[in-house]
């Protein structure tokens, strides 16, 4: 049922009373004068956060970042996500220090109180960590990773190696990825879409059924050129030659997936003749991330998202493409469901790649969903997924009963890494002490307390000039220049 509200402003103090008050001033302040309704909704996803960092006896990590499912279980692709808004606040929020509920009892053995539910869930711990050193600067972590632990090499060769129904003690659920000689067999849980229609019913077409799923072939393609990014960036070029190797294998054998007739990827299935199996999804962007594309494919997978038949319209990134038979209008999960982060995957991915004013305006129209649904719909939240329709929740899979609430979880990745990555143009690298900015909205736009590594800096634009206080040296990179600045204020004309 919905109702009528008269504001869209989010009052988070409800969730406010369950822990001590976030302090806000370590957080970064958005300003975007034109969108207030969009700055309530960024603090709100906060508090949500901070409702998820939990305590808990027994585990080899805590705090933890809980993704809001079972107090019990854990999954990685949920926690590699969170990670990427925790980036902001690594101080808060233990985004990256949660993957050691994951990396000690999968590869030291150590015992946990937590399971892990799909061990062969999406592959994203390299890219994750590779997006949070960006923020951070903390080459003492990648050097743990890849020279004292080798947990991203020993989770790469997980994904390659391990056969489908394996057990493992710290989880109660067997595996399914399982590396065939023409790509991977997966399954729809594990793979993280669910009930989507991606996985076909057993026995039709007078087969068992097996696809082989190209987006773990390019989420293993995205780990491996991140394992070779951060194996540069601490002098091991031996791991970077590695696992470029690696990269360049995945690639071939993500190229494969492509259907030239249809301009994006498919599945295919395991026998001959070797068919596509056709159902369109928002997977199509993993190979776009991992770097996987050519111009020409990167271009077709921006017109998908522009097509409002497709994966655009109203609210972007339908898990099934709006011109696809299996599409629900209100979402059905993975049917139709719109979920934050394949839409922030999707997102960067076409950014990095030649699309970044499309970037731009879908995530603007994505987070204004958000904002609508808070108004509009009773409990004011912040949903699991989204109607691709209305301004709702999705539906869960029975198609009735809408989907978890307080979600943040995941779904603080739109309107806080999103608002600030695309819809207010930053970018940090602390690894080079730079902050790259693109101004997309006119009006007074920018953020106070942005973290560049050690360094903290407020960048304000109006139409006129574009002011930066930094309390370190940065560089500053605009479209048509890098500007180094000092310590202090700076006044910049356009």
């Amino acid at each position: 049922m919905t109702v009528s509200q008269p504001t869209a402003v989010p009052d988070a103090s409800a969730h406010a009373g369950r822990r001590p008050p976030l302090d806000r001033a370590a957080l970064p302040e958005p300003v975007l004068d034109a969108e207030p309704a969009l700055v309530d909704l960024y603090w709100a996803a906060w508090e949500l956060a901070a409702d998820h960092v939990v305590s808990r006896d027994g585990v080899p990590r805590s705090p933890y970042m809980d993704e809001g499912f079972d107090p019990d279980t854990i999954w990685i692709w949920d926690t590699c996500f969170m990670a990427h808004f925790c980036k902001y606040a690594p101080d808060l929020f233990p985004g990256v220090e949660s993957f050691d509920n994951f990396y000690r009892p999968m590869y030291d053995g150590e015992p946990s109180s937590l399971r892990i539910h799909h061990p062969d869930n999406p592959p994203l711990f390299a890219w994750s960590e590779e997006e949070y050193v960006r923020h951070t600067g903390d080459l003492d972590r990648v050097r743990r990773l890849l020279r004292d632990k080798r947990y991203l090499q020993q989770h790469f060769a997980f994904m390659e190696d391990t056969p489908a129904g394996s057990r493992f003690p710290h989880s109660t659920i067997p595996t399914t990825v399982e590396r065939v000689p023409r790509g991977y067999r997966w399954e729809g849980v594990c793979s993280g879409m669910d009930n989507t229609p991606r996985a076909p019913i057993q026995g039709e077409h007078g087969t068992s059924g097996d696809i082989l799923w190209y987006d773990v072939a390019a989420q293993q393609a995205l780990s491996a050129r991140s394992i070779a990014n951060l194996a540069r960036l601490i002098g091991e070029d031996g791991i970077a030659a590695e696992y470029d190797a690696h990269h360049a294998r995945l690639a071939e054998l993500v190229d494969d997936f492509w259907c030239a007739e249809d301009a994006t990827y498919y599945d295919r299935f395991d026998e001959e003749p070797y068919n596509f199996h056709r159902v369109r999804t928002p997977a199509a962007y993993w190979p776009l991330l991992a770097g996987v594309c050519d111009t020409a494919q990167a271009d077709a997978l921006a017109n998908a998202l522009a097509d409002p038949a497709c994966f655009g319209g109203t609210v972007p990134w339908p898990s099934v493409a709006r011109n696809d038979p299996e599409f629900r209008p209100d979402g059905m999960y993975w049917r139709g469901g719109v979920w934050i982060p394949v839409a922030y995957a999707s997102a960067r991915a076409l950014a990095d790649h030649g699309h970044e004013a499309l970037a731009h305006s879908a995530s603007l129209t994505l987070i204004r969903h958000m904002a609508r649904t808070w108004a509009d719909y009773a409990p004011a939240t912040i949903w699991e997924a989204y109607s691709p329709t209305r301004p709702a929740p999705a539906t869960a899979k029975d198609d009735r009963t809408d989907v978890r609430p307080d979600f943040c979880g995941w779904s603080a990745l739109a309107p806080i890494s999103m608002l600030i990555e695309h819809v207010l143009g930053l970018r940090v690298d602390a690894l080079t002490r730079t902050v790259r900015y693109r101004r997309h909205l006119p009006g007074r736009t920018g953020i106070r307390n942005l973290r560049c590594g050690d360094t903290r800096l407020t960048l304000i634009a109006d139409d006129t000039a574009l002011t930066v206080e930094t309390d370190g040296p940065i560089t500053l990179s605009l479209p048509d220049r890098d500007i180094p600045l000092p310590a202090g204020s700076h006044t910049l004309p356009w």
